[in-house]
């Protein structure tokens, strides 16, 4: 028989529809089509395609905005938001609203078109998070800014417009809903119990096992007890940090090798799905707040982490009308097929591709 089951931080039910319940192998999802040959704005040799870059890992003497890089950040060609000018705040009757101050920066993951975060080797990966967190910080600076999100998607139907390997950094200037919500239950949690429920959460899926599918010294992934989707994963280090931007490079490289574990599982236990994965991490809140106690106690309630998102099911009415979500592998069958992967062969494995439109 189905299930409800609550999240006890984003407040939502979700549905472990048991009776539609299917074989783990039975998602595996036909590789993408990608019009090959065409241009690729991100590979090595068309630096003048992009926007000039804003920081990079480069061979000795190479020049900027030339080849010779392993990682290049740059901004978007097409931001969803410009970094240029002053936070304007108004109101129109009962609706608010602000100009469209951000910054919206991509970050190449290699000069190889074809590569896959899942080959890289465990220091490149890291070196590309470490990238991701330099951006996560400097952005903060920035007093105009309440949140960075840093994301990726992979494959033309988790939205991806360029297959060449990529990571993308969104600032905004207010705090998402999402977010919001985590923030308001994790402080919640932490004015009745003097506790994180990150850190009361990590300890219970790593008490009961039947959710984990891979685990370090400093960080685990396990699927969550009220999974939206099949074979979503949520990575997070196991002791508290509130923030990615105060993970050490040692955590952040023992973090790269976890990442690659656990996508690479997803990579062959499902047959290189497309997915997202996004960062939840704490707002700014070095600089000065717009209201007395605006996210005080966040260095002790909030706890960053990762969502592994695979995109193996579609949303459709029941779910965009409730906020339901409908599952149809409940999380422990997922861990445990997750859990019999040989990660490794995912190197031998083409990868989910997006169509060649530059974007």
């Amino acid at each position: 028989m189905s299930e409800l089951r609550h999240d006890p931080i984003q407040k939502r039910w979700v549905i472990i529809a048991t009776d539609r319940a299917q074989r783990p192998d039975s998602f595996a999802v036909e590789p993408e089509k990608t019009i090959r040959g065409a241009f690729c704005p991100f590979c090595e040799g068309n630096e003048e395609s992009t926007p000039p870059e804003i920081t990079a890992v480069r061979d000795r003497g190479s020049r900027p905005n030339t080849p010779g890089w392993k990682i290049r950040v740059v901004p978007n060609k097409f931001p969803a938001l410009r970094i240029e000018g002053e936070l304007e705040r108004s109101g129109e009757g009962v609706y608010d609203r602000v100009n469209g101050i951000g910054a919206h920066e991509v970050v190449i993951e290699s000069p190889d078109h074809h590569a896959s975060i899942t080959e890289f080797p465990v220091e490149h990966g890291a070196t590309v998070y470490r990238i991701l967190q330099e951006r996560h910080v400097d952005l903060l600076r920035d007093g105009r800014f309440r949140y960075v999100i840093l994301f990726k998607n992979q494959g033309m139907s988790a939205g991806a417009s360029l297959s060449h390997p990529h990571h993308q950094v969104i600032a905004v200037p207010v705090t998402p809903k999402t977010v919001s919500t985590e923030l308001q239950s994790a402080r919640q949690h932490y004015m009745g119990k003097e506790r994180c429920i990150f850190c009361d959460l990590v300890r219970q899926e790593i008490g009961t096992g039947d959710r984990i599918v891979a685990m370090t010294k400093r960080f685990v992934a396990f699927c969550p007890f009220a999974s939206r989707f099949p074979f979503e994963v949520f990575v997070a280090p196991r002791n508290h940090e509130h923030s990615f931007a105060v993970t050490t490079p040692e955590d952040i490289r023992e973090f790269a090798a976890l990442m690659k574990d656990v996508l690479g599982r997803l990579a062959v236990g499902l047959k290189n799905p497309p997915y997202n994965y996004m960062f939840h991490s704490a707002p700014n809140i070095d600089t000065k707040p717009s209201r007395p106690g605006y996210w005080a106690t966040v260095r002790y309630d909030y706890h960053w982490h990762v969502e592994i998102l695979p995109r193996l099911t579609r949303i459709a009415g029941f779910e965009w009308g409730t906020g339901f979500y409908i599952n149809p592998i409940p999380p422990e069958n997922a861990a445990a097929h997750l859990r019999t992967v040989d990660p490794t062969q995912a190197q031998e494995m083409p990868t989910a591709e997006g169509s060649e439109v530059p974007g």
